[in-house]
């Protein structure tokens, strides 16, 4: 029997509709009210955002409940989509991006730039190519239709190597010499995004089964999480652009510079491993997660790094910070971009 597809409600079937009104909306409550703004800004632990992490916890809770651990533990034993991502993340990416930032912001920008702010941006743009993604790709394969236990398993594993590699790529393709590895960044957001939300949604998921069955989980409960984790991505976008939208008022230009170079890698490191996936005969529930996973990236940790090394006011923070704000609707392209494609894999079936 075919794989079961998780049905379109309202909120997934016209969600680049929602994406761009709440895009809108938190740009406008920035600027109508920037006292708000102001002090949910300061409200951070080890560079992270308290109201964004409470928003991606409700993203990636419902989630959590949804995953069958069956899954995850058999994602654990298959090698193939774990050495696809490590193999896109760490031997790829970075250097991609280096080399788009090079292009972009080195070549064809450069006109426009002082070459102070251009090597800035330059470096932001590397700090970000340089942290893979961990817990919102989870929001990502789940609305792509992925596999979501061999993204679970990814995510933890990013984690992981993010602690060995991130420096010494960080120092390589930067050529700054003592950048340090951004450990309370980094423990806090797995902590916020993928530890507590997991080992609740598998208290929820085992104890609701048990109580009320199987199949009022799936019938019942499950298209209710789908939609709390849509609605939750939707609120975290008026957040994060009420944050930090204002620099899209402002520098209108030089934000379309940098997420030029963001775009290009994305979609780079996305075909890169989408099209290995495929060279190596993944299906198409593993296929999705590996090539979005490629294609994402840990911005909390690029912020740090970039606030630390350059100074808050600096171009490279500023390049990090407009990661934040393309992350979601590139990554939703990428989505996109996987569905339309689905037929090019195999499908499990069950």
């Amino acid at each position: 029997m075919a794989t079961k597809e998780r049905r379109l409600g309202v909120w997934e079937k016209y969600l680049s509709v929602w994406v761009v009104l709440c895009i809108i909306a938190g740009i406008g409550l920035g600027r109508l009210f920037p006292q708000i703004s102001d002090v949910l800004s300061k409200l951070t632990v080890a560079y992270v955002s308290i109201p964004i992490a409470v928003c991606l916890f409700a993203m990636i809770y419902p989630i959590m409940v949804q995953i069958d651990f069956k899954e995850v533990v058999k994602a654990g034993k298959t090698p193939k989509p774990i050495a696809a991502t490590l193999f896109a993340n760490w031997a790829v990416k970075p250097f991609t991006m280096a080399f788009f930032a090079w292009l972009f912001l080195g070549v064809v920008f450069a006109p426009f730039l002082s070459s102070e702010l251009s090597a800035q941006y330059r470096a932001g743009l590397i700090l970000l190519g340089v942290a893979p993604c961990t817990a919102m790709v989870l929001v990502w394969s789940y609305l792509a239709r992925g596999n979501m236990g061999h993204t679970l398993v990814m995510t933890a594993i990013n984690s992981l190597t993010m602690v060995v590699l991130y420096a010494p790529l960080a120092v390589y393709l930067l050529g700054i010499s003592g950048i340090v590895v951004p450990w309370e960044t980094i423990a806090f957001a797995v902590t916020v995004y993928i530890v507590v939300p997991l080992i609740a949604g598998y208290i929820t998921r085992s104890q609701t089964i048990k109580r009320r069955g199987l199949e009022w989980f799936n019938l019942r409960l499950a298209p209710r999480l789908g939609r709390a984790s849509v609605v939750a991505l939707l609120i975290t976008l008026v957040v994060l652009f009420s944050l930090q939208g204002y620099v899209v008022v402002e520098q209108p230009l030089v934000i379309g510079m940098i997420a030029t170079g963001i775009f290009a890698n994305i979609l780079l490191v996305f075909g890169i491993a989408y099209l290995l996936s495929k060279v190596i005969h993944l299906s198409y529930e593993d296929a999705a997660p590996t090539a979005i996973i490629a294609g994402s990236n840990h911005f909390e940790v690029a912020i740090a790094v970039a606030t630390v090394l350059f100074g808050l006011a600096s171009g490279a923070a500023l390049a990090t910070v407009v990661g934040v704000l393309t992350e979601v609707p590139f990554m939703l392209f990428l989505v996109w971009l996987c569905k339309s494609t689905r037929s090019f894999f195999h499908v499990k079936v069950e």
